[in-house]
């Protein structure tokens, strides 16, 4: 257990010590060993207690509860009269109701009830440390390679690195706290710690712009957190427990169905599910580790691991349907914008607004094989997604732009970085990797469990994910309109956390048979009490495997293996005889025209202006009726 402790409180302890440290070079040291310290920390933990849990509540419950009710009272004075100081006056009211609505709960209404199990460690738990502690790990890393260009690019922005890597830290441990807690009030203080870490992280440059999307983080999530302060009141003087596993195994009954449906709203919030994805999308203006962070790891995924350890309650239930439809609306009209943005980081946001949406369809539908899929999303999304960001972060600095037309130049610039960044785009669209694994498996559930609906969804919302994903890799290995350009300096510090990520991405593919077997399997056994089947065959995966492999050594024949290399080379095709420099060509008259690559966005079609407004309006319909048919539920 007590390796437990130290997983939770070792990046609180990091965060302080970076945020004190004003020395560069000692900053970084402490950042770099703190980094390997939590990774060490997450794999013994994950080895440690992999195959039989733990479940325990801690000595010194009350101590807990004491800290984490005052540490809940300065945090939400902070918000109050950061709102009031804005004018931001719906982030102070959401905060003026729900901490005083919790705290009057824990010191009244708590009174009597026995929490047996605070803490769980179970297969899920394992993945999702995994995931926290590699990835998030791995970007405190790439942070101190990024933060010393950052503020080279932007002098406008004044230098407060120690306060952007103590906030990552403080973040992992918070995220961390999260997924262990199996008291839902120790669950709902690390929820809202993540949204205050988010809310300082996206403000980081103090921009109006910054500061606006930093509110919206906010007040959304603060929104999803009133929520969730609720359901807890709601479960604890009805049902008279505070445990989240308790309330998983409880049958789908209309009094037990409120609190679900609040707590799903919350995750979807969390998840920026529409109509709340707006905060996600805002928290761009942020530096790129906080991005990857937010969008990969941590921040989103803890909506959608909120979702799935509720998938037992949502199936065809209508708090399950209105969550499957939300997750439907979100996977498709996200995918459709995403064609629409040639901006790198927006295009990575509204896929990973998307993906999520799929995630909650899949762990909505509630059924073993949609449940497998989904963690199996969570795992790839989480890998690549954050391979990608971190990418685009260093492209950044290399190119001076994140346009995805100025990426056809990067093969002059950096391979490096090129392959990186190919092998991410491959992770989330090509087979035979995870993504496109998952999206199969998923897809094979829905037919299984009669939603025929959701089956056309992640057929059209894969058909446009293919069509975005293949611009840009097709950009990235055009070769078209090279030039000269400055190289820019490629810290280890940031290559490192890039290279392993990459790796990661490959090795997932070729071992997510063993994760299914070992992992999965044995977690949904447990959870539906029957035998799970895995949901691909061996012949399956041998011939996944077999693509992969195929895709690695293929491109090695394409290198010359010695001296007296024979093969022909020959010049770039174009539009016309090539002159030689494979840049310009001879047009009409014998002209030379200069080759130019542009991809076609379809804006007019698929701006994100024509379809966020009408979207948001008929999802906040959707959860409107589900409000409808819960009151009517409950009357009854």
């Amino acid at each position: 257990m007590n390796v437990i402790y130290a997983l939770i409180l070792f990046p609180l302890v990091a965060s302080i010590i970076t945020f004190f440290v004003r020395n560069d070079g000692i900053r970084n040291a402490v950042v770099k060993v703190s980094s390997f310290i939590i990774l060490m920390l997450t794999l013994i933990v994950s080895i440690r207690y992999f195959n039989n849990g733990i479940s325990f509540t801690p000595e010194g419950e009350k101590a807990v509860d004491i800290f984490i009710m005052a540490v809940e009272t300065l945090v939400a004075v902070y918000i109050i009269l950061a709102g009031l100081k804005n004018k931001k006056y719906i982030v102070s009211v959401f905060a003026i109701i729900q901490t005083p609505l919790i705290l009057w709960f824990e010191l009244t209404g708590k009174h009597g009830i026995e929490i047996k199990t605070g803490i769980i460690f179970d297969k899920l738990t394992a993945i999702m440390i995994l995931i926290i502690g590699v990835i998030g790990s791995l970007i405190c890393l790439y942070a101190v390679g990024y933060m010393k260009w950052y503020h080279t690019h932007h002098k406008e922005y004044k230098e407060r690195k120690h306060f952007f890597l103590a906030i990552l830290f403080l973040f992992l441990s918070a995220m961390f706290g999260l997924v262990l807690s199996n008291n839902l009030t120790w669950l709902y203080f690390c929820w809202e710690l993540t949204t205050l870490c988010s809310y300082l992280l996206i403000g980081y440059t103090k921009t109006e712009e910054a500061k606006n999307n930093s509110f919206r983080v906010l007040a959304i999530n603060l929104g999803g957190g009133l929520a969730f302060a609720a359901a807890i009141v709601f479960i604890g003087i009805n049902f008279k427990t505070l445990e989240l596993s308790t309330l998983i195994a409880m049958k789908p009954e209309a009094m037990v169905m409120i609190p679900v449906f609040l707590l799903s709203v919350a995750a979807l919030t969390k998840s920026a599910g529409l109509p709340f994805s707006s905060w996600l999308l805002g928290a761009m203006v942020a530096p790129t580790p906080s991005s990857a962070l937010l969008h990969s790891a941590t921040m989103v995924k803890a909506g959608v691991y909120l979702i799935i350890r509720l998938a037992p309650l949502l199936g065809l239930s209508s708090v399950g349907l209105i969550v499957t439809t939300m997750g439907c609306l979100t996977f498709l009209v996200c995918s459709l914008i995403a064609i629409s943005q040639s901006d790198a980081k927006k295009i990575l946001a509204y896929s990973t607004i998307a993906n999520l949406g799929l995630i909650v369809i899949c762990a909505s539908v509630g059924t073993q094989e949609s449940i497998w899929a989904a963690i199996l999303l969570v795992i790839f999304h989480a890998i690549s997604k954050s391979l990608l960001f971190l990418s685009v972060g260093s492209i950044e600095h290399q190119l001076g732009s994140r346009n995805v037309e100025d990426m056809d130049i990067l093969l002059h610039v950096s391979r490096k970085l090129s392959l990186y960044m190919i092998i991410g785009i491959a992770g989330m669209f090509l087979a035979p990797f995870g993504m496109l694994i998952s999206k199969w498996v998923a897809m094979k559930a829905f037919i299984d469990s009669n939603h025929i609906f959701t089956v056309i969804v992640i057929a059209y919302g894969s058909a446009a994910t293919l069509f975005y994903w293949t611009k840009w890799m097709g950009k990235l290995v055009s070769n078209a309109n090279a030039k000269k350009i400055r190289k820019h300096t490629f810290f280890a510090e940031e290559e490192i956390p890039i290279f392993i990520q990459a790796v990661l991405v490959v090795v997932s593919c070729f071992t997510f048979p063993l994760i299914s077997k070992y992992a999965l399997v044995p977690y949904l056994t447990n959870l539906y009490g029957t035998n799970a089947v895995i949901p691909i065959g061996t012949s399956d995966v041998k011939i996944m495997i077999i693509m992969l492999a195929m895709l690695l050594l293929i491109p090695i024949s394409f290198i010359p293996i010695y001296k007296q290399d024979k093969r022909r080379i020959v010049p770039i095709y174009m539009a016309g005889e090539n002159t030689g420099d494979n840049e310009t060509f001879y047009g009409g008259n014998g002209k030379k025209r200069k080759v130019e690559l542009r991809n076609w966005y379809l804006k007019s079609y698929f701006g994100s202006q024509k379809l966020s407004f009408w979207c948001n309006i008929i999802s906040i319909c959707v959860l409107g009726a589900g409000v409808v048919l819960l009151i009517g539920g409950f009357a009854k």
